[in-house]
C-alpha cells in the first residue's frame, strides 16, 4: 500500500513547474526518455515520476537529471543566502547594542597600553 504524502499546496505546485520544465528541456535537447534513464542510472518510469513533479522521488534524483540538462548552476544558487533577505533582518535583530570586552581582555589592554 503507497503511503500518502501531504504537501502544502505551493510545494504541489512547484513540484509540478519543476517536472514540466525538465520535460521541456529534456525535448529541446531532443533527449529520449530512455536515454535520460539511462544516464541517470534510474528506470524510465522514474523519469516520468520526475516530469510529472512526484514527490517521493528523491532529491538526488532531480539534481541528477538537471545535471544531465546542463542546469546544475541554477540548482546550485537555489538557496543562495546573499539573497536571503528574511535571515539578513533576522541576524540583525540579534546583533548586541553594544560591544564590550570580556573582563580578562579589559585588564590586559590596559597593561599593554602603560
Amino acid at each position: 500500500m503507497k503511503k500518502k504524502i501531504i504537501l502544502p499546496i505551493p510545494v504541489k505546485r512547484a513540484l509540478k513547474k519543476l517536472g514540466k520544465d525538465i520535460k521541456e528541456a529534456r525535448i529541446r535537447r531532443s533527449i529520449t526518455i530512455a536515454m535520460m534513464s539511462e544516464r541517470a542510472c534510474v528506470t524510465a518510469n522514474t523519469i516520468a515520476k520526475v516530469e510529472k513533479g512526484e514527490p517521493t522521488v528523491s532529491f538526488g534524483t532531480y539534481a541528477t537529471v538537471i545535471f544531465i540538462l546542463g542546469l546544475i548552476d541554477k540548482l546550485q544558487n537555489l538557496v543562495d543566502i546573499s539573497g536571503d533577505i528574511v535571515g539578513k533582518q533576522l541576524a540583525e535583530e540579534q546583533l548586541p547594542k553594544r560591544v564590550r570586552l570580556p573582563k580578562h581582555q579589559k585588564s590586559n589592554s590596559s597593561a599593554g597600553e602603560q
